[in-house]
């Protein structure tokens, strides 16, 4: 897909890879639309932040409304990048804290791609990225929560992209492994990060896939620090 001219939609855009996606999609020339619940600190002519917690469909509906009457008609690429992890032992976790994983991880994914979704097929050109996790793909001690969204969000993937394929829409999936962002904040036992991935390289890869062939399909990415211990000492 070229992208210069063209609307994307980033969800989870105050840091980290939303922050970094938005920042080179706007190197690309595209038109973006940040939805999110804080504002990055970023000016630039072609980004427009649009308030929104993706846990609420009518918050959702309200940033879409927003995006459409502001920018155009249809959106061409939604990155569903916002989402969060609290970790605990499944008998251990709070319902509120479960729930919360689920409504963000989860069910955003559904109210954002819905929308976008008509609009996609009726230009017969979309794209969008999920972005999962290393936990979508294996359990993780003390984070059955956690990987059980971003499971989900595989699922949900793996089944949309056969729905939208013959409409010239694309849907991939990317699993990043640590990345170097706030989402480590609330685990104690997380003390180094100095060999995670940077988050300007999940979205390097997100503009790789976007920018693919239209018959060239990315279905799932899977990325992880190449030393994450660090280098072996001689």
């Amino acid at each position: 897909m070229e992208l210069k001219g063209k609307i994307a939609v980033v969800t989870g855009v105050s840091k980290g890879i939303g922050l970094s996606t938005v920042e080179a999609l706007l190197d690309k020339g595209a038109i973006v639309a940040g939805w999110g619940r804080n504002a990055p600190e970023l000016k630039h002519e072609n980004f427009h932040f649009f308030e929104c917690d993706v846990r609420y469909p009518e918050s959702v509906q309200r940033a879409f409304d927003q995006t459409i009457s502001q920018l155009g008609v249809h959106v061409s690429v939604l990155v569903n990048n916002a989402g969060l992890g609290i970790g605990g032992y499944l008998d251990e976790q709070s319902i509120e804290d479960w729930l919360t994983m689920f409504e963000t991880n989860v069910n955003g994914v559904f109210y954002c791609s819905r929308l976008v979704l008509p609009g996609m097929k009726e230009l017969g050109e979309g794209h969008i990225i999920n972005i999962s996790s290393i936990a979508g793909t294996t359990g993780i001690e003390g984070m059955s929560g956690y990987c059980g969204s971003k499971y989900a969000v595989r699922g949900i993937s793996q089944s949309l992209y056969k729905e939208v394929r013959n409409y010239g829409v694309k849907v991939t999936c990317i699993f990043p492994g640590s990345v170097n962002t706030n989402f480590f904040d609330n685990f104690e036992n997380i003390t180094s990060r100095e060999n995670m991935m940077r988050p300007e390289d999940i979205a390097s890869t997100i503009v790789h896939a976007l920018e693919s062939h239209a018959n060239y399909h990315h279905v799932e990415i899977e990325v992880r620090p190449l030393m994450p211990k660090g280098r072996i000492q001689k």
